[in-house]
């Protein structure tokens, strides 16, 4: 292609001369809209947190997926030793925290639900969920730190989990870690 700085006067006045007036054309490409664009719809992870949903309602669980001890502790294949040694010891800062105290175990679901959702929607790292001891239960056993413990394995989202220092309510809480949404 040439140089436009190469093109000789005459040649310059005979293309002029040859196309005419032009004006320039206003395109479809530069209207711009006000109106925003729409937000993408995660229709597969609703779908999978429905299956999570249905599954944690079944109420199939047994005895011998929870474990006997006193503390909880969990964390996903993946997780770094000492990310989990962190969340342990307490070291991350708790941007939200729920209370389940006295709760039914539909009524604490249903609220774990919603608040692993309000924290995924804000993008919380690591909360704390105080699920109890179940010293006020009438067999005298954690009824939900029982079912805390088995639809958080559930979750995706739930990265680790563990029993909480005893500042923050010991083996009456834990702290969750979350994946961290882009």
């Amino acid at each position: 292609m040439a140089d436009p700085d190469d093109i000789s006067p005459e040649d310059s006045e005979l293309f002029r001369s040859a196309v005419g007036a032009v004006e320039p054309v206003q395109s479809p490409a530069r209207i711009r809209s006000d109106t925003p664009r729409p937000q993408p719809q995660p229709y597969q992870t609703r779908r999978a947190e429905a299956e999570v949903l249905e599954e944690m309602a079944s109420g199939d669980m047994t005895m011998a997926d929870v474990e006997t001890g006193e503390e909880l502790s969990y964390k996903r294949p993946g997780i770094q030793t000492q990310v989990f040694k962190r969340l342990r010891r307490g070291q991350f800062i708790v941007e939200a925290e729920l209370d389940l105290h006295g709760l039914t175990t539909e009524l604490a679901r249903r609220e774990l639900n919603e608040f692993l959702a309000a924290c995924r929607h804000y993008n919380r790292r690591c909360i704390r969920i105080i699920h109890g001891k179940g010293r006020g239960s009438p067999d005298g056993r954690p009824v939900l730190k029982i079912h805390v413990n088995h639809w958080l394995r559930l979750c995706d989202d739930v990265l680790a989990f563990c029993s909480a220092r005893p500042v923050d309510g010991g083996t009456g809480a834990i702290y969750v870690l979350l994946r961290q949404r882009k």
